[in-house]
């Protein structure tokens, strides 16, 4: 049996993010939904598609578990109608935890920048490990992994100091009400150009540096590195 391809990433985004994000700043006046009803409508999307991808696809996603946490504990604290400081810290903790661990793999015989940059999917790892035996760079390779891996590392913590600031700026009405909810939408808005994109050209840069290690200990240019599919 196959196993079911990837969504598409449009319709992911969809449902996890643009369609909570408006439900939250559009229904949750007392006219609509109301603040609880439309908090947990626009919980249950992003709860619902994770849960359905976990099981369609048949994999557990270390990412995909902290996504659905973190909107648990969103829902958590708005229903709770703790205070919004809360709010922050758990959007600062998510990320800031990935990124410790990330930083402290580095420390480790299996650096997580294998997993995520390092990779068979994305590189031809088999072949770049000979070069580097041949030529006996492997042990510099290696402390270049570990570079690598601190600046993914810091890609997460960036993303924990960002995701802080922005919560605490926003969202600054009681949890619990319409106007919690509305900022709560605008955080999920804001939250992609923001702090995703940066994210990701940092990323690029940790991979751009990762491929000119492979040039210059490998000998290896970019076509040769990468995964021929």
């Amino acid at each position: 049996m196959t196993t079911p391809s990837r969504p598409n990433p449009l319709v992911e985004l969809l449902i996890t993010l643009i369609l909570p994000a408006l439900i939250l700043m559009k229904l949750s006046g007392p006219d609509y939904l109301g603040s609880v009803n439309a908090l947990l409508l626009a919980l249950s999307l992003p709860l619902f598609w994770g849960a359905r991808d976990l099981l369609r696809r048949g994999k557990v996603n270390g990412f995909a578990v902290l996504g659905l946490v973190s909107v648990l504990l969103t829902g958590g604290i708005g229903l709770l109608q703790l205070d919004t400081r809360w709010l922050a810290i758990k959007e600062a903790a998510i990320p800031g935890l990935i990124g410790l661990a990330v930083a402290i793999s580095a420390w480790t015989r299996h650096p997580l920048v294998r997993v995520v940059l390092f990779t068979p999917a994305l590189m031809d790892v088999e072949r770049i490990q000979r070069e580097l035996d041949a030529r006996g760079n492997a042990a510099a390779f290696d402390a270049r992994l570990r570079i690598a891996t601190w600046m993914l590392g810091g890609t997460f913590f960036f993303s924990a100091a960002m995701n802080y600031l922005l919560a605490t700026w926003i969202v600054v009405s009681p949890a619990g009400t319409a106007e919690f909810n509305e900022e709560l939408g605008r955080l999920t808005l804001l939250s992609y150009p923001m702090i995703a994109l940066p994210s990701m050209l940092f990323m690029m840069l940790a991979l751009y540096y990762l491929v000119r290690a492979v040039r210059d200990l490998a000998g290896l240019s970019l076509s040769e590195a990468l995964r021929q599919h």
